[in-house]
């Protein structure tokens, strides 16, 4: 019996725009996103190295990009939050432990807070039992030591937890744990679908 849901953030209530970020970053000059760009990345998701040194990172591969624009072209991955989305949380709340794990940094955050106003991310947030972000706990998704954190801080039992994800890597992860995973298909599934997939 599912007493806890573990959520992910991005593409399970927020919408991502991954196009819109390779086109700004392309039209700053940069043409792919290297593997020091991806190890910068994961850096700055566990809060390893401060927004500044983020930012001077990619500044590296785009010389004549201020950080102010590559700042601006980071955030243009995080989308719209569809009201009917926050409203089928709510409805959540009072019948499950409902808990939210991000990999996800400080300026995405910051950006998406200022975007969709004080209210509504209090809102937001207020339906959980606790927020796990990766740049604030020091580790991120598909590390087991992620998940084992969570459920021992918070006391879950993977048998009584389900873990929504949109990344194949991270449900893997977790059902190896002994969790059970919804690997929810973006575009094709919704996560007010939940009741449909016949997991709790």
């Amino acid at each position: 019996m599912i007493k806890n849901i573990l959520f992910d953030f991005g593409d399970i209530f927020v919408n991502l725009r991954k196009e819109a970020t390779a086109t700004a970053f392309r039209q700053l000059g940069l043409t792919e996103f290297s593997a020091d760009l991806e190890e910068l990345n994961k850096a700055y998701e566990i809060g390893a190295i401060s927004e500044l040194d983020f930012l001077s990172g990619f500044q590296t591969h785009l010389p004549q990009a201020e950080l102010l624009e590559i700042r601006q072209a980071w955030n243009t991955i995080i989308g719209d939050f569809p009201l009917y989305r926050l409203e089928f949380l709510q409805l959540l709340k009072p019948h499950y432990r409902l808990f939210l794990l991000s990999n996800t940094d400080a300026t995405h955050i910051s950006f998406f807070e200022h975007q969709v106003g004080l209210s509504f991310s209090r809102d937001f947030y207020s339906c959980f039992e606790k927020v796990y972000f990766s740049y604030e706990m020091g580790l991120r998704k598909p590390d087991p030591v992620c998940f084992q954190t969570v459920l021992a801080r918070q006391e879950l039992q993977p048998k009584h937890t389900l873990f929504i994800d949109d990344k194949k890597e991270n449900t893997d992860a977790a059902a190896a744990l002994g969790l059970s995973v919804w690997n929810l298909q973006v575009g094709q599934e919704d996560v007010v679908q939940l009741f449909d997939q016949q997991i709790l």
